[in-house]
């Protein structure tokens, strides 16, 4: 969708009487208009004045070309106009005060503008007025406030003499995708990747599907790359479905393929216009932009949240975000806490400006920001995305050529434009015993503060892979689970992070349902006991020290504390003594900060033997404590 520039003019003008000019003048205003309409601008525009200049008091003359220049992004021309149409005309003061105002503030001279509002702004056009007084001090403010980089035009392997819009960058910023009006007649989608030396190779048109003989626009891409959410035009669907001209759809990709894109169904989509989507890293709030009943103004952003399988009614972000002009192109940022979008309505530098806004909590955002000069103009900046780690953001402007023509740009932002740090962990589900990957298994990452879900993820239906965007320095608890296997917890440390941007990558590994773990059981100790010796000696001691402390971090272990004795003596003494050695090597262990609930000591007398026990040495191999971990 193009949405156009709306230029005010005041009403005023139409009352103004035009009667009086020549004959010689009124055939050069004919001549203009017929240039006009032929799309001869230059030939217009000098007609238009050679009629001015036979009659300098020809209000239409002026109203024209002041439009006309206006309209071509000639602010500095057509302030000119109606700087003379107000010396010139009957009451031109008054009637060209507001179409001066405007070209003034345009043409970057807010404080000439500010002069004109204070002298002759009306209550009548209150709003009107308001609305250039704030922009006015907003543009002060502007161009006075040091900036941190300088746009750059990403140049022809991007962009053409076609209209590129709606920018959009992979996590890993290796891939941007955008959409390309080809011609002005055909919107499709266009892709490029990083090439060895950094920059882009140049772009192609992504194909069928996800193109399509009708338009496809303003799209937005997951972090992963996985999942491309767009708007569609002339939506028709064998089940039936046909509720307007402009809707909201996703598409998938696997093995480099695009699916088929699918609708988001009836509770997102109307007979009114639905698109722009930008979808929340936890992957529960849909943004997009509609003019449906309920708004502000013209468009608004809407959201709506994924809730028990499906999608709910969507809601109006407000009055202080809409406004009564058009508020699209909503980007969230991978920290689901920073929203950018476009905006006709809100004081800012002139046409469509690029704005920030804050949240508050769940349904609350702050006040927008305009992102001041010079990523905003007194062109249109329709559309903006931002890199993972804050650190630039990509925007389309026709501010380098005509009026509707946009391009891509990058920049760098500043500090109070960033969003917060975050983490991005990556990798995939995989089943723990044949490491095959595991689609559609679902991820939640627990809130820091009150540990209730806060973030759903599903890995990809394709390969398994998942992708997870967290805001860094806290620390998250997870839980996975899929159908068939079973549930999985953990924990993921980020109170290290703080700044930028910071990619780990994890592979998360689940056990199939019913799984039994195997049994190990590993001899790490064997303590020999003189006769009838029933105390620990100091080399014993050191012994059951040195066998035990390695296992003294393990959490799933169990000690098993055999105790034997030779076949010397009363068999009864013998199991009695074999128990008392049993039990000090339990205490011993004990003491050593092992559960005594993960402790088992049995004292067996002559049984079990390793020796024959018919001479002295296999009798002393047979008085012995075993120590065995099994896990």
């Amino acid at each position: 969708m193009c949405l156009k520039r709306i230029i005010f003019f005041c009403v005023a003008l139409w009352s103004i009487p035009t009667w009086g000019q020549s004959p010689a003048a009124q055939k050069k205003y004919d001549k203009a208009l017929s240039y006009y309409a032929a799309k001869d601008y230059e030939h217009a525009y000098a007609a238009m004045l050679d009629a001015i200049k036979q009659y300098p008091a020809f209000t239409d003359a002026y109203s024209n070309l002041g439009q006309w220049y206006f309209k071509a992004h000639k602010f500095s021309e057509a302030a000119d106009v109606f700087t003379r149409a107000s010396a010139s005309c009957p009451n031109g003061n008054k009637a060209f005060a507001l179409p001066l105002a405007r070209s003034l503030l345009y043409s970057y001279q807010p404080d000439r503008a500010l002069l004109v509002i204070g002298t002759y702004g009306t209550a009548k056009d209150r709003s009107e007025w308001v609305l250039l007084r704030e922009s006015a001090y907003v543009m002060k403010q502007a161009l006075n406030t040091p900036y941190a980089d300088t746009p750059m035009n990403l140049g022809i392997r991007i962009n053409s003499p076609d209209p590129e819009t709606h920018p959009c960058i992979t996590a890993d910023t290796m891939n941007l995708f955008f959409t390309r009006s080809v011609h002005n007649i055909n919107d499709d989608f266009y892709r490029s990747h990083v090439d060895s030396c950094g920059g882009w190779f140049t772009a192609r048109n992504m194909g069928v599907p996800p193109n399509s003989p009708n338009n496809e626009t303003a799209q937005s891409i997951s972090a992963d790359g996985h999942y491309l959410f767009f708007t569609k035009s002339d939506i028709h669907s064998e089940t039936g479905w046909d509720q307007g001209g402009n809707d909201l759809v996703m598409a998938y990709t696997a093995d480099s393929v695009w699916s088929t894109p699918e609708s988001f169904g009836g509770t997102i989509n109307t007979p009114a216009y639905e698109g722009m989507p930008s979808l929340s890293p936890d992957n529960r709030e849909l943004y997009f932009v509609s003019n449906r009943e309920g708004g502000y103004g013209g468009y608004d952003i809407w959201v709506s949240r994924f809730e028990n399988g499906l999608w709910q009614m969507p809601r109006n972000l407000g009055p202080l975000v809409n406004t009564a002009g058009d508020e699209t192109a909503p980007f969230i940022h991978a920290d689901n806490n920073t929203l950018y979008f476009s905006s006709t309505g809100l004081p800012g530098l002139g046409g469509s400006d690029l704005f920030y806004t804050r949240r508050m909590n769940d349904s609350i955002w702050g006040k927008p920001q305009n992102m001041g000069y010079p990523i905003n103009t007194s062109n249109d900046e329709n559309s903006i995305c931002v890199t993972i780690d804050g650190s630039r953001a990509y925007f389309s402007s026709d501010r380098d050529s005509a009026a509707g023509n946009f391009d891509i740009y990058q920049v760098g932002l500043s500090r109070a434009q960033q969003p917060v740090a975050v983490t991005l962990i990556k990798g995939f589900t995989v089943d723990s015993l044949n490491r095959g990957k595991l689609n559609y298994s679902s991820i939640y990452i627990n809130d820091p503060k009150t540990g209730q879900p806060a973030y759903h993820y599903v890995s990809n239906r394709g390969d398994g892979s998942y992708m997870l965007v967290l805001p860094s320095g806290y620390k998250y608890t997870y839980d996975v689970d899929r159908i068939g296997y079973m549930d999985m917890t953990g924990e993921i440390d980020l109170t290290a992070n703080k700044e930028g941007v910071t990619q780990t990558n994890m592979d998360l590994a689940l056990l199939p349902q019913g799984y039994q773990k195997p049994i190990h059981d590993s001899l790490i100790a064997c303590i020999q006991f003189p006769i009838n010796c029933k105390t620990l000696s100091d080399s014993a001691r050191r012994q059951v020290q040195e066998a035990m402390a390695p296992w003294l971090e393990e959490k799933d272990i169990v000690i098993y504390i055999n105790s034997y004795t030779d076949n010397s003596g009363n068999p009864m003494l013998n199991e009695e003594i074999s128990y008392l050695r049993a039990n000090l090597i339990s205490n011993e262990v004990a003491a050593m900060g092992i559960d005594p609930l993960n402790i088992t000591a049995k004292g067996w007398g002559e049984a079990n033997p390793v020796a024959p026990n018919d001479n002295e040495d296999d009798r002393n191999r047979n008085r012995r404590v075993e120590v065995i971990i099994r896990r």
